[in-house]
């Protein structure tokens, strides 16, 4: 049974939801399952915008064959080929033998590279930026925006009414479970942290490219009247909202001042240790601080929140003279993902040999790019005593100068 929903006039959601796929990508928790948007536009010819993972493809079909009502399918438009949205694209290839494709130069390398043969006897329609194509009354252009994720990929605007079709930017974490609109659902209450956590993981890295795509966005914002991404919900108004924390997270500006205190322990001494921190920090007034237990938090949550805050606090174990395995691979995400601009606070333990601190330390000058780490560490030699007290009252009192000067 079809299960479609109306956008705009003459254009359609026809995706679907996916609550049985544990790991996006395959590394990703994704508890409450991820959407793939599809749309479909109803003009003199007949377009579909992006198809949606193999997993979801029946319902897909019921969708499409229910909106043409016995016509052809015209065009389908591509404008990214990670296996998520082009996974139905043979499906379609074989279904509607005269539909046109249409997609970048990147895009239908990919397709060859995937080994979609059935869309060799396709006309393929290779676009590239500034482009424009009209489907009737509808008109649409295609603008580049390589790197967001994908070197491939398009965003594509219809100056007809407003839509931009933007590709993974603007996307989250998350099953639509009905609410298909940003102003059908509380957004920064039940959407923020995933749709963070998606953009900060996945597209992280690519900070500068997502800036110049925003920069491209708004020579034509003033004509956006819809921002249809391929997962989650579909904005139809308060583009400001979105567009700002886009911005911020790509320039890797904190998203909020607080702290971050992400820590290891092996035998609970080192938990004791943060235990402590935090609440000196409350008793200080700074109460915006949220903790996690690396060994048992996926990093993709730590990564999300790591761009959330402005100040960081690690806590880690010396382990074989080495930063504790679990901690070292989160530090070596922030890397990977390109953070820069927080304030670092230390706390190390080690039983006979203290090495975490300086190691992190050296990291975060060395590796990340404007970051700032405190003086004040606290240096734990088993378990906490009155010398590391001090040592924490001399580190909460660096973090709360540090916060409310910025």
């Amino acid at each position: 049974m079809h299960n479609v929903r109306k956008i705009v006039d003459d254009l359609y959601w026809i995706g679907a939801n996916d609550r049985r796929l544990a790991l996006f990508e395959n590394i990703h928790p994704i508890p409450e399952g991820v959407s793939y948007n599809s749309y479909m536009l109803l003009d003199e010819k007949t377009v579909v915008f992006d198809t949606v993972d193999w997993s979801v493809t029946r319902q897909y079909i019921e969708n499409i064959e229910y909106l043409l009502n016995g016509r052809e399918l015209d065009y389908l438009v591509v404008n990214h080929m990670e296996p998520d949205h082009c996974g139905s694209i043979e499906e379609l290839a074989f279904r509607y033998p005269n539909m046109k494709i249409i997609s970048s130069e990147k895009g239908f390398m990919f397709m060859r590279q995937f080994g979609y043969k059935s869309i060799a006897g396709h006309q393929l329609i290779e676009v590239k930026e500034g482009d424009t194509f009209s489907f009737g009354k509808h008109k649409v252009m295609f603008i580049e925006a390589p790197m967001v994720h994908w070197p491939e990929v398009l965003v594509t605007f219809d100056t007809t009414n407003g839509v931009l079709f933007s590709a993974d930017a603007f996307g989250s974490f998350k099953t639509l479970d009905g609410r298909l609109f940003n102003d059908e659902v509380d957004w920064d209450r039940d959407w923020l942290d995933e749709g963070r956590r998606y953009l900060t993981n996945i597209v992280g890295k690519y900070g500068p490219h997502i800036q110049v795509l925003l920069k491209k966005a708004a020579t034509i914002l003033d004509q956006i009247k819809v921002i249809c991404p391929l997962h989650g919900v579909v904005w139809r108004n308060n583009f400001e909202y979105i567009i700002d924390k886009y911005d911020k997270w790509s320039r890797y500006e904190p998203e909020e001042k607080g702290v971050l205190i992400a820590y290891a322990s092996m035998y609970g001494n080192t938990e004791n240790a943060v235990e402590i921190l935090a609440a000196k920090l409350a008793e200080k007034g700074i109460t915006n601080v949220k903790m996690f237990d690396v060994s048992n938090t996926h990093v993709s949550y730590l990564i999300s929140n790591v761009f959330k805050y402005s100040h960081l606090v690690l806590a880690s174990p010396t382990y074989n003279l080495g930063i504790y395995p679990v901690m070292h691979n989160f530090i070596m995400d922030m890397k990977a993902l390109n953070l820069q601009n927080r304030t670092v606070a230390i706390i190390e333990n080690g039983s006979w040999a203290r090495k975490s601190g300086d190691l992190l330390q050296e990291f975060f000058e060395t590796e990340l790019k404007n970051m700032n780490v405190l003086n004040e560490k606290v240096g734990i030699t088993s378990a906490m005593n009155n010398v590391n007290n001090d040592e924490m009252d001399a580190l909460v009192d660096a973090l709360v100068e540090s916060i409310n000067k910025n």
